[in-house]
């Protein structure tokens, strides 16, 4: 298993704090965004690597940060750019996936994060989920407030937690259950995303994939128990950073 960690983003709404910084390295009561990640990170159960990929303003800073952590016994950082230098040349998440399993020839099974988004739900019970369904996996929390689901991608589920339906940012959901940045894929899936890209779909937000491979192939969802902090203003980040001054 590798997990692949997404921080190529310029975060421009969260000017001037992230005009030199990476949202991520931001601190967040006595650690760094990235920290948290990384706690959770270090749970998945057989991992073999973990690759960060950012953009070329950031990778020194990235490389000093993982450079500065104790990894001894952990799996090893490897921090990898993507050779973009602001918003108007950069490959969206979708494309910064592909060029990471290209560069390093992957051919793992893979667990997919937002670089910078807090959560509390257990990708331990996730990744055990996963390899129950021995099938494509997603993270879905449930989320009442309407006009924080049009932000995300919305899935409606059966029964069993099979993806029936899911959306991009729907101006209508069709449910409460928002999926956020954390993913599971196969090895067998990552081609797939080859096919995506070639017959010309967005290589931005990370949930447009799932989006469309769930009406080609059973995709699942898991429940999870907890949530996730998308700290995108500068407000929600100092709303953030109150919460958690002292954790």
């Amino acid at each position: 298993m590798i997990a692949i960690l997404l921080a190529a983003g310029y975060a421009t709404r969260l000017y001037p704090l992230t005009k030199n910084k990476p949202k991520s390295l931001l601190p967040l009561g006595s650690k760094l965004i990235i920290d948290y990640i990384m706690d959770s990170v270090d749970k998945i159960s057989g991992l073999s690597k973990v690759v960060l990929i950012t953009n070329d303003l950031f990778t020194r800073q990235f490389e000093e940060w993982a450079a500065s952590l104790d990894r001894e016994g952990k799996a090893p950082i490897v921090v990898l750019n993507d050779g973009t230098t602001d918003d108007t040349n950069k490959r969206g998440a979708i494309g910064d996936i592909k060029f990471t399993i290209d560069t390093l020839g992957i051919d793992d099974d893979v667990c997919i994060l937002a670089g910078d988004n807090i959560f509390t739900y257990s990708i331990e019970n996730m990744q055990a989920f996963f390899e129950e369904k021995k099938a494509p996996t997603l993270i879905a929390i449930n989320v009442p407030e309407l006009h924080q689901r049009q932000k995300l991608a919305v899935a409606v589920l059966d029964d069993d937690c099979r993806v029936v339906d899911m959306e991009e940012k729907p101006q209508e959901p069709k449910s409460e259950w928002g999926i956020y940045a954390t993913y599971f894929y196969g090895r067998e899936i990552l081609p797939l995303i080859d096919t995506y890209l070639e017959e010309g779909n967005s290589p931005d937000a990370p949930g447009n994939f799932p989006s469309w491979l769930y009406k080609r192939m059973p995709v699942y969802a898991f429940k999870g128990d907890g949530e996730c902090i998308d700290i995108g203003t500068l407000e929600n980040y100092e709303k953030t950073c109150k919460e958690y001054e002292n954790r």
